[in-house]
Protein backbone atom coordinates (compact mmCIF):
# COMPACT_ATOMS: atom_id res chain seq x y z
CA UNK A 1 0.00 0.00 0.00
CA UNK A 2 1.74 3.63 -0.77
CA UNK A 3 2.06 6.72 1.39
CA UNK A 4 -0.78 8.00 -0.28
CA UNK A 5 -2.96 5.49 0.01
CA UNK A 6 -2.44 5.06 3.94
CA UNK A 7 -3.05 8.76 4.61
CA UNK A 8 -5.84 8.71 2.70
CA UNK A 9 -7.04 5.50 4.61
CA UNK A 10 -6.50 7.28 8.15
CA UNK A 11 -9.85 8.28 8.44
CA UNK A 12 -12.00 5.32 6.83
CA UNK A 13 -13.82 2.89 8.96
CA UNK A 14 -12.10 0.20 10.57
CA UNK A 15 -13.14 -3.17 10.17
CA UNK A 16 -15.80 -4.49 13.30
CA UNK A 17 -15.22 -6.50 15.83
CA UNK A 18 -18.46 -8.63 13.83
CA UNK A 19 -16.29 -9.04 11.06
CA UNK A 20 -13.26 -9.42 12.42
CA UNK A 21 -14.48 -13.09 14.78
CA UNK A 22 -16.31 -14.06 11.38
CA UNK A 23 -12.95 -14.17 10.25
CA UNK A 24 -11.58 -15.54 12.98
CA UNK A 25 -14.01 -18.64 13.21
CA UNK A 26 -13.34 -19.48 9.59
CA UNK A 27 -10.52 -19.82 9.84
CA UNK A 28 -10.76 -21.71 13.28
CA UNK A 29 -13.07 -24.26 11.42
CA UNK A 30 -10.55 -24.26 8.32
CA UNK A 31 -7.74 -25.37 10.52
CA UNK A 32 -9.90 -27.59 12.25
CA UNK A 33 -11.01 -29.44 9.35
CA UNK A 34 -7.38 -29.60 7.75
CA UNK A 35 -6.60 -31.21 11.07
CA UNK A 36 -9.25 -34.03 10.96
CA UNK A 37 -8.25 -34.58 6.79
CA UNK A 38 -4.69 -35.51 7.95
CA UNK A 39 -3.15 -37.53 10.87
CA UNK A 40 -0.15 -37.30 9.83
CA UNK A 41 2.37 -35.36 12.04
CA UNK A 42 3.09 -32.83 9.79
CA UNK A 43 3.78 -29.65 11.86
CA UNK A 44 5.51 -27.36 9.04
CA UNK A 45 2.65 -26.67 7.00
CA UNK A 46 -0.11 -26.07 9.77
CA UNK A 47 2.21 -24.30 12.45
CA UNK A 48 2.71 -21.48 10.25
CA UNK A 49 -0.77 -21.51 8.96
CA UNK A 50 -1.28 -21.44 12.93
CA UNK A 51 0.90 -18.82 13.59
CA UNK A 52 0.03 -16.83 10.60
CA UNK A 53 -3.91 -16.48 12.07
CA UNK A 54 -2.94 -16.51 15.55
CA UNK A 55 -1.23 -13.18 14.78
CA UNK A 56 -4.45 -12.01 13.06
CA UNK A 57 -6.44 -13.02 15.55
CA UNK A 58 -4.19 -11.10 18.25
CA UNK A 59 -4.05 -8.34 16.35
CA UNK A 60 -8.12 -7.99 15.65
CA UNK A 61 -8.62 -8.34 20.09
CA UNK A 62 -8.25 -5.81 21.78
CA UNK A 63 -6.13 -3.32 22.34
CA UNK A 64 -3.83 -4.02 25.84
CA UNK A 65 -4.53 -1.06 28.26
CA UNK A 66 -1.55 -0.48 31.07
CA UNK A 67 -3.17 0.81 34.21
CA UNK A 68 -3.18 4.72 33.89
CA UNK A 69 -0.38 5.61 36.47
CA UNK A 70 1.95 3.75 34.05
CA UNK A 71 0.83 5.23 30.85
CA UNK A 72 1.47 8.91 33.01
CA UNK A 73 4.73 7.96 33.87
CA UNK A 74 5.68 6.74 30.76
CA UNK A 75 4.20 9.88 28.82
CA UNK A 76 5.65 12.17 30.94
CA UNK A 77 9.31 11.12 30.95
CA UNK A 78 9.24 10.20 27.09
CA UNK A 79 7.68 14.00 26.48
CA UNK A 80 9.89 15.49 28.58
CA UNK A 81 13.27 14.48 27.30
CA UNK A 82 11.92 15.06 23.77
CA UNK A 83 11.06 18.75 24.86
CA UNK A 84 14.48 18.88 26.33
CA UNK A 85 16.13 17.14 24.04
CA UNK A 86 15.00 19.41 20.58
CA UNK A 87 14.94 22.96 22.90
CA UNK A 88 17.96 24.45 21.18
CA UNK A 89 16.08 23.61 17.80
CA UNK A 90 12.74 24.98 19.33
CA UNK A 91 15.06 28.40 20.12
CA UNK A 92 15.52 28.89 16.25
CA UNK A 93 12.12 28.33 15.37
CA UNK A 94 10.94 30.96 17.77
CA UNK A 95 13.49 33.48 16.26
CA UNK A 96 12.83 32.91 13.06
CA UNK A 97 8.90 33.52 13.76
CA UNK A 98 9.36 36.47 15.80
CA UNK A 99 12.27 38.56 13.90
CA UNK A 100 10.44 41.29 13.92
CA UNK A 101 13.33 42.44 10.89
CA UNK A 102 13.25 43.41 7.26
CA UNK A 103 15.33 41.52 6.23
CA UNK A 104 15.03 38.92 8.50
CA UNK A 105 18.24 38.46 11.16
CA UNK A 106 17.51 34.70 10.77
CA UNK A 107 16.84 32.89 7.58
CA UNK A 108 17.36 29.17 6.71
CA UNK A 109 17.46 26.75 9.87
CA UNK A 110 21.40 26.05 10.02
CA UNK A 111 22.75 29.77 9.65
CA UNK A 112 20.64 30.81 12.80
CA UNK A 113 21.64 28.03 14.58
CA UNK A 114 25.19 28.66 13.81
CA UNK A 115 24.39 32.52 14.36
CA UNK A 116 23.34 32.33 17.76
CA UNK A 117 25.35 29.64 19.03
CA UNK A 118 28.56 32.11 17.93
CA UNK A 119 26.80 35.55 19.32
CA UNK A 120 25.05 34.36 22.47
CA UNK A 121 26.62 30.72 23.66
CA UNK A 122 24.81 27.40 24.21
CA UNK A 123 23.28 28.20 27.79
CA UNK A 124 22.14 31.72 27.17
CA UNK A 125 21.12 31.62 23.63
CA UNK A 126 20.32 27.99 22.30
CA UNK A 127 18.81 26.66 25.61
CA UNK A 128 17.75 30.34 26.68
CA UNK A 129 13.75 29.36 28.40
CA UNK A 130 15.08 26.03 29.01
CA UNK A 131 14.21 25.85 32.84
CA UNK A 132 10.39 27.06 32.46
CA UNK A 133 10.05 24.55 29.55
CA UNK A 134 11.30 21.81 31.96
CA UNK A 135 9.09 23.05 34.64
CA UNK A 136 6.03 22.96 32.36
CA UNK A 137 6.81 19.68 29.99
CA UNK A 138 6.80 17.02 32.66
CA UNK A 139 3.45 17.48 34.16
CA UNK A 140 1.69 18.87 31.26
CA UNK A 141 2.45 15.21 29.16
CA UNK A 142 1.46 13.60 32.69
CA UNK A 143 -1.81 15.56 32.34
CA UNK A 144 -2.06 14.80 28.56
CA UNK A 145 -1.46 11.07 28.83
CA UNK A 146 -3.90 10.39 31.68
CA UNK A 147 -6.58 12.20 29.90
CA UNK A 148 -5.55 10.73 26.58
CA UNK A 149 -5.87 7.23 27.63
CA UNK A 150 -9.11 7.75 29.52
CA UNK A 151 -10.53 9.72 26.81
CA UNK A 152 -9.69 7.08 24.26
CA UNK A 153 -10.46 4.36 26.22
CA UNK A 154 -14.46 5.59 27.04
CA UNK A 155 -15.01 6.41 23.39
CA UNK A 156 -13.74 2.92 21.89
CA UNK A 157 -15.64 1.46 24.90
CA UNK A 158 -18.95 3.06 23.70
CA UNK A 159 -18.41 1.83 19.90
CA UNK A 160 -17.44 5.28 18.42
CA UNK A 161 -15.51 4.80 15.66
CA UNK A 162 -11.59 4.41 16.75
CA UNK A 163 -10.03 7.24 14.18
CA UNK A 164 -12.72 9.55 16.47
CA UNK A 165 -11.50 8.38 19.53
CA UNK A 166 -7.99 8.84 18.56
CA UNK A 167 -8.44 12.74 17.41
CA UNK A 168 -10.55 13.38 20.35
CA UNK A 169 -8.20 11.47 22.90
CA UNK A 170 -5.88 13.87 21.75
CA UNK A 171 -7.96 16.79 21.58
CA UNK A 172 -9.35 16.49 25.28
CA UNK A 173 -5.67 15.59 26.81
CA UNK A 174 -4.37 18.53 25.52
CA UNK A 175 -6.95 20.71 27.03
CA UNK A 176 -6.42 19.69 30.00
CA UNK A 177 -3.05 20.05 30.03
CA UNK A 178 -2.64 23.77 28.40
CA UNK A 179 -3.65 24.69 32.21
CA UNK A 180 -0.46 23.85 33.25
CA UNK A 181 2.07 24.42 30.15
CA UNK A 182 0.87 27.91 28.60
CA UNK A 183 2.02 30.23 31.78
CA UNK A 184 5.40 28.12 31.24
CA UNK A 185 5.24 28.65 27.35
CA UNK A 186 4.73 32.46 27.79
CA UNK A 187 8.18 32.73 29.89
CA UNK A 188 9.69 29.99 27.60
CA UNK A 189 9.35 32.32 23.94
CA UNK A 190 9.99 35.32 25.74
CA UNK A 191 13.35 34.14 26.63
CA UNK A 192 14.35 32.34 23.71
CA UNK A 193 13.12 35.16 21.64
CA UNK A 194 14.97 37.64 24.69
CA UNK A 195 18.03 35.32 24.25
CA UNK A 196 21.25 36.41 26.49
CA UNK A 197 20.45 39.35 29.10
CA UNK A 198 21.58 42.92 27.93
CA UNK A 199 21.70 40.90 24.13
CA UNK A 200 23.73 42.98 22.19
CA UNK A 201 22.91 41.14 18.78
CA UNK A 202 18.95 41.12 18.78
CA UNK A 203 16.39 43.76 20.26
CA UNK A 204 13.50 41.79 21.14
CA UNK A 205 11.89 44.06 23.38
CA UNK A 206 12.49 41.80 26.34
CA UNK A 207 15.36 41.86 28.91
CA UNK A 208 14.80 39.31 31.76
CA UNK A 209 17.61 38.70 33.92
CA UNK A 210 16.44 35.04 35.09
CA UNK A 211 13.27 32.18 35.21
CA UNK A 212 12.32 33.93 37.81
CA UNK A 213 12.61 37.50 36.90
CA UNK A 214 10.95 36.42 34.15
CA UNK A 215 7.88 35.59 35.65
CA UNK A 216 8.31 38.63 38.61
CA UNK A 217 8.27 41.01 35.59
CA UNK A 218 5.26 39.74 33.91
CA UNK A 219 3.31 39.38 36.50
CA UNK A 220 4.18 43.39 38.29
CA UNK A 221 4.40 45.06 35.06
CA UNK A 222 1.22 43.24 32.99
CA UNK A 223 -1.20 41.05 35.81
CA UNK A 224 -0.86 37.47 36.34
CA UNK A 225 -3.22 37.01 33.38
CA UNK A 226 -0.36 37.93 31.34
CA UNK A 227 1.04 34.59 31.87
CA UNK A 228 -1.86 32.93 30.18
CA UNK A 229 -1.34 35.72 27.29
CA UNK A 230 -1.91 33.76 24.11
CA UNK A 231 -3.76 30.80 25.49
CA UNK A 232 -6.46 31.22 22.41
CA UNK A 233 -3.43 30.85 19.73
CA UNK A 234 -1.78 28.22 21.73
CA UNK A 235 -5.05 26.47 22.38
CA UNK A 236 -5.61 26.96 18.24
CA UNK A 237 -2.53 25.63 17.60
CA UNK A 238 -2.20 22.52 20.62
CA UNK A 239 -5.39 20.94 20.13
CA UNK A 240 -5.19 20.10 16.08
CA UNK A 241 -1.34 19.19 16.64
CA UNK A 242 -2.18 17.03 19.21
CA UNK A 243 -5.16 15.47 17.21
CA UNK A 244 -3.63 14.97 14.42
CA UNK A 245 -0.40 13.62 15.93
CA UNK A 246 -2.21 10.17 17.65
CA UNK A 247 -4.45 10.13 14.91
CA UNK A 248 -1.42 9.60 12.68
CA UNK A 249 0.48 7.42 14.70
CA UNK A 250 -2.40 5.08 15.99
CA UNK A 251 -3.35 4.60 12.33
CA UNK A 252 0.18 3.95 11.23
CA UNK A 253 0.78 2.01 14.20
CA UNK A 254 -2.49 -0.27 13.11
CA UNK A 255 -1.27 -0.61 9.47
CA UNK A 256 2.48 -1.48 10.82
CA UNK A 257 0.90 -4.28 12.84
CA UNK A 258 -0.99 -5.49 9.71
CA UNK A 259 2.16 -5.75 7.90
CA UNK A 260 4.45 -7.38 10.03
CA UNK A 261 1.30 -9.83 11.39
CA UNK A 262 2.92 -8.87 14.90
CA UNK A 263 2.13 -6.24 18.15
CA UNK A 264 5.75 -5.91 18.47
CA UNK A 265 6.92 -4.13 15.15
CA UNK A 266 10.44 -3.56 15.98
CA UNK A 267 12.04 -0.36 16.94
CA UNK A 268 12.86 0.70 13.25
CA UNK A 269 8.77 1.09 12.64
CA UNK A 270 8.54 1.84 15.94
CA UNK A 271 10.79 5.11 15.36
CA UNK A 272 9.30 6.04 11.45
CA UNK A 273 5.49 5.77 12.96
CA UNK A 274 6.62 8.07 16.01
CA UNK A 275 8.69 10.04 13.84
CA UNK A 276 6.52 10.72 10.56
CA UNK A 277 2.99 11.26 12.66
CA UNK A 278 4.73 14.33 14.52
CA UNK A 279 6.31 15.55 11.52
CA UNK A 280 3.07 15.89 9.19
CA UNK A 281 1.14 17.54 12.29
CA UNK A 282 3.82 19.67 13.02
CA UNK A 283 4.08 20.77 9.33
CA UNK A 284 -0.21 20.88 9.09
CA UNK A 285 -0.41 23.46 11.94
CA UNK A 286 2.23 25.85 11.41
CA UNK A 287 0.45 28.94 11.15
CA UNK A 288 -1.33 28.31 14.20
CA UNK A 289 1.95 28.10 15.65
CA UNK A 290 3.55 31.55 14.15
CA UNK A 291 0.31 33.03 15.24
CA UNK A 292 0.91 32.01 18.78
CA UNK A 293 5.01 33.09 18.72
CA UNK A 294 3.83 36.09 17.64
CA UNK A 295 0.77 36.82 20.33
CA UNK A 296 3.23 35.53 22.86
CA UNK A 297 6.23 37.97 22.34
CA UNK A 298 4.79 40.62 21.92
CA UNK A 299 4.13 43.75 24.64
CA UNK A 300 0.62 43.91 25.85
CA UNK A 301 0.47 46.84 28.11
CA UNK A 302 2.99 50.03 29.01
CA UNK A 303 3.12 50.09 32.78
CA UNK A 304 5.52 52.93 32.69
CA UNK A 305 4.48 56.77 32.91
CA UNK A 306 3.82 58.87 29.97
CA UNK A 307 7.27 60.19 28.21
CA UNK A 308 7.30 64.20 28.31
CA UNK A 309 6.88 65.11 24.84
CA UNK A 310 9.40 65.30 22.00
CA UNK A 311 10.64 67.34 19.47
CA UNK A 312 8.45 67.27 16.28
CA UNK A 313 10.93 65.70 13.91
CA UNK A 314 11.65 62.91 16.67
CA UNK A 315 7.83 62.13 17.15
CA UNK A 316 7.01 62.24 13.85
CA UNK A 317 10.03 59.23 13.20
CA UNK A 318 8.67 57.47 16.44
CA UNK A 319 4.93 57.49 15.05
CA UNK A 320 6.19 56.25 11.20
CA UNK A 321 8.17 53.73 13.10
CA UNK A 322 5.34 52.56 15.34
CA UNK A 323 2.41 52.37 12.71
CA UNK A 324 4.67 49.72 10.55
CA UNK A 325 5.75 47.44 13.60
CA UNK A 326 4.58 45.10 15.96
CA UNK A 327 4.55 46.22 19.40
CA UNK A 328 7.93 43.80 20.16
CA UNK A 329 10.25 45.97 18.55
CA UNK A 330 10.21 49.13 21.13
CA UNK A 331 14.09 49.36 21.71
CA UNK A 332 15.28 49.10 18.27
CA UNK A 333 16.58 52.18 16.99
CA UNK A 334 15.57 54.32 14.22
CA UNK A 335 18.60 53.41 12.16
CA UNK A 336 18.18 49.46 12.32
CA UNK A 337 15.53 47.78 9.56
CA UNK A 338 12.11 48.27 9.84
CA UNK A 339 9.80 45.71 11.61
CA UNK A 340 8.69 42.30 9.43
CA UNK A 341 4.61 42.61 10.03
CA UNK A 342 1.89 44.98 11.44
CA UNK A 343 0.74 45.04 14.73
CA UNK A 344 -1.23 41.55 16.21
CA UNK A 345 -3.32 43.42 18.72
CA UNK A 346 -6.25 41.60 18.36
CA UNK A 347 -8.12 38.56 20.33
CA UNK A 348 -9.05 37.01 17.06
CA UNK A 349 -6.75 34.15 15.95
CA UNK A 350 -8.51 34.17 12.69
CA UNK A 351 -7.97 37.83 12.18
CA UNK A 352 -4.45 37.28 13.37
CA UNK A 353 -3.95 34.83 10.46
CA UNK A 354 -5.49 37.63 8.07
CA UNK A 355 -3.07 40.03 8.73
CA UNK A 356 0.10 37.88 8.29
CA UNK A 357 -1.32 36.85 4.85
CA UNK A 358 -2.02 40.26 4.20
CA UNK A 359 1.42 41.28 5.00
CA UNK A 360 3.57 38.32 4.66
CA UNK A 361 2.00 36.12 2.12
CA UNK A 362 1.85 32.59 2.42
CA UNK A 363 5.24 32.72 3.34
CA UNK A 364 4.32 34.37 6.47
CA UNK A 365 1.95 31.51 8.00
CA UNK A 366 4.96 28.87 7.05
CA UNK A 367 7.90 31.40 8.86
CA UNK A 368 9.99 28.35 10.56
CA UNK A 369 8.68 25.49 9.17
CA UNK A 370 11.85 23.94 8.59
CA UNK A 371 12.58 23.73 11.94
CA UNK A 372 9.23 23.62 13.67
CA UNK A 373 8.99 19.86 10.99
CA UNK A 374 12.41 18.58 12.45
CA UNK A 375 11.13 19.61 16.13
CA UNK A 376 8.14 18.13 16.27
CA UNK A 377 9.60 14.78 14.38
CA UNK A 378 12.03 13.84 16.32
CA UNK A 379 10.30 15.48 19.62
CA UNK A 380 7.75 13.29 18.79
CA UNK A 381 9.87 10.18 18.05
CA UNK A 382 11.66 10.46 21.04
CA UNK A 383 8.30 10.90 22.91
CA UNK A 384 6.59 7.97 21.87
CA UNK A 385 9.21 5.32 21.16
CA UNK A 386 10.00 5.89 25.11
CA UNK A 387 6.66 5.92 26.09
CA UNK A 388 6.47 2.78 24.63
CA UNK A 389 9.75 1.45 25.80
CA UNK A 390 8.91 2.50 29.04
CA UNK A 391 5.24 0.62 29.00
CA UNK A 392 6.95 -2.69 28.28
CA UNK A 393 9.57 -2.13 30.89
CA UNK A 394 6.73 -1.52 33.47
CA UNK A 395 4.79 -4.45 32.25
CA UNK A 396 7.78 -6.80 32.92
CA UNK A 397 8.30 -5.41 36.16
CA UNK A 398 5.04 -6.04 36.85
CA UNK A 399 5.00 -9.65 36.01
CA UNK A 400 7.83 -10.35 37.84
CA UNK A 401 6.77 -9.11 41.24
CA UNK A 402 3.90 -11.55 40.32
CA UNK A 403 5.77 -14.35 39.64
CA UNK A 404 8.08 -14.15 42.31
CA UNK A 405 6.25 -12.12 45.72
CA UNK A 406 8.34 -11.36 48.55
Amino acid sequence: MSLTSRVFSLFTPTQTPADSNTSADSSVDSNSVNANASHAPIRTGTDANAAIHNGSADLDEEEPRPPYLHAMLAGGTGGTCGDMLMHSLDTVKTRQQGDPHIPPRYTSMTSSYATIYRQEGLLRGLYGGVTPALLGSFPGTLIFFGVYELTKRKMLDAGINANVAYLSGGFFADLAASVVYVPSEVAKTRLQLQGRYNNPYFHSGYNYRSTSDAFRTIVRQEGFSALFHGYKATIFRDLPFSALQFAFYEQEQRLAKEWVGSRDIGLGLEIFTAVTAGGMAGVLTCPMDVVKTRVQTQHNSDPSPAPAPKAPVESKLKSNVGAQSRSISTTAPAASPAPAAMRLDTSSFFTALRLIYKTEGILGWFRGVGPRGVWTSVQSGTMLVMYQYLLKQFEAFENMEDTNPL
